[in-house]
This record gives C-alpha cells, structure tokens and sequence, in this order.
C-alpha cells in the first residue's frame, strides 16, 4: 500500500510539472510578446511626440489653419502711402506676429496628445490599430488566403464591390482595438489589485478577443492574414486555443 500510496503521489507531482511546461510553451493568453507594434503601443505620455496630436488633427491640415488665421487677422496697410504712419504699421506688424506665435503655442498645447488623458492615447492607439490591419491597406500587401476545396455545386459568389473608405470593423482590426485595451486594462490592474470591476472588464475583453482569433483563424484558413496579425500583436497558441482562466 504504502508503495502504491508512492508511485500515486509520483505521478501526481509528474503530471502537474508537464501541464506546468505545456502552459509556458504555449504562452501567455493576456500578455502579448514586444513586436514593434506593440512597443508602439505601450509608449506612455511622457514619450509621446509633438506630431502625435488630438482630435483627429494632421500636422498638414494644423499648419494650413494657423497660417490662414495669420493672414485674416493682420493688419492693413492704410492705402494712401502719402498719410501712412511707417513706425505705426511696423510696431502693429510686430504685436500682430508675437499675438500669432502666443495663440500658436496655445493652439498646439490644446491639440497635443501628450497633454491628452487616457481616452485620447487610446484614440491615437485605435487610429494606429486602424491604419496598420485595415483591409484598405493589407489588401494590397498580403497575398489571399488557400483556397478550398471546389466543387459542382459549390456557391458561386458575386465580384466584391471595391472598398470605399478605411476599413474599421474587419476582424482583424477588431482584435487588435481589444488587444490595445487589453494592454491598457492589464497595466492598470497592476497598480490596483482590489479593482474587481475591471478585472471582469479584463477577463470579458480577453475572451471576446478569444472568440474573434478563432473566427479568424477559422474564416482564414490559417493564412496570410492571420499569421500576419499574430505577428505583429505579439500573441501566442494561448490567446485562442483552449479555455482561458484568469
């Protein structure tokens, strides 16, 4: 018996070591691995640049609208030159240009992310999302998915209507919004354990990112398109194969 009681608790202890290894060969169902994108997306606000602006603002489209507002509100030339006043209309252009630079450093103050708060990094964070995994922009760079296999009676399917606009709302766009959340959420909890709200906020996210992953992987074939988006967000098998317990 007592051999017996040995070689149970043996494998027991076996047992629990391999599921122990097969969890961290399979990885980490939260955390994502530091691709470029993802260290893209955990620069905090202290690193943010001044070309990173709020508000859904250009550097292009800023530049133009403060040049514009310094053309409107120069002063005029008084057009009889015989009555002008050349100290008078030189110290007017003078206060106008120092008025100009005040309501320019004032105006690129307002419209800076990094004086933005949380809502606004993860705007720019989904507006990055937006632009790096839109199908607007994949479709022209990563070859189709394998195709089936065909048959007679297989479904015929109309020519696709060509994209008119970003694309906002494509899988993969979508899993890579929630991975920045994710990231967002999981750094939080970090600093607040007792925050139970936004642990099931984190748990909720983690499982519909889950569900999304394995539509994709399903819709995809395992293709192009998949393979670049695990890439490039840093997941691992664990992020959608099996049940997730946080």
């Amino acid at each position: 018996m007592a051999q017996s009681r040995q070689r149970k608790a043996a494998n027991i202890s076996r047992q629990k070591a391999l599921a122990k290894e097969r969890e961290g060969s399979v990885g980490d169902p939260v955390q994502s691995e530091p691709t470029p994108f993802i260290q893209e997306l955990r620069k905090t606000q202290a690193t943010l640049q001044d070309t990173d602006l709020n508000y859904f603002v250009t550097p292009d489209g800023l530049n133009e609208a403060l040049e514009y507002s310094k053309n409107l509100t120069s002063p005029i030339r008084n057009p009889d030159r015989d009555t002008a006043d050349p100290q008078l209309e030189k110290e007017a252009a003078e206060k106008h240009l120092q008025e100009h630079r005040n309501a320019q450093e004032a105006i690129r103050r307002i419209v800076s992310v990094a004086n933005g708060n949380t809502k606004d990094h993860m705007r720019l964070h989904i507006q990055k999302c937006i632009e790096t995994f839109g199908r607007h922009k994949t479709d022209s760079e990563l070859p189709p998915k394998p195709s089936g296999v065909s048959h007679d009676s297989a479904t015929v399917h109309l020519e696709k209507t060509p994209r008119v606009g970003p694309d906002t709302g494509s899988p993969e766009v979508q899993v890579a919004i929630l991975t920045a959340k994710i990231m967002n959420l999981s750094r939080h909890l970090q600093t607040t354990k007792k925050d139970r709200h936004n642990k099931r906020n984190l748990r909720l996210l983690v499982h519909k990112r889950q569900k999304l992953l394995r539509y994709l992987r399903r819709k995809e074939r395992g293709g192009p398109r998949w393979q670049n988006l695990m890439e490039k967000l840093g997941l691992s098998e664990a992020a959608w194969k099996g049940e997730i317990s946080m």
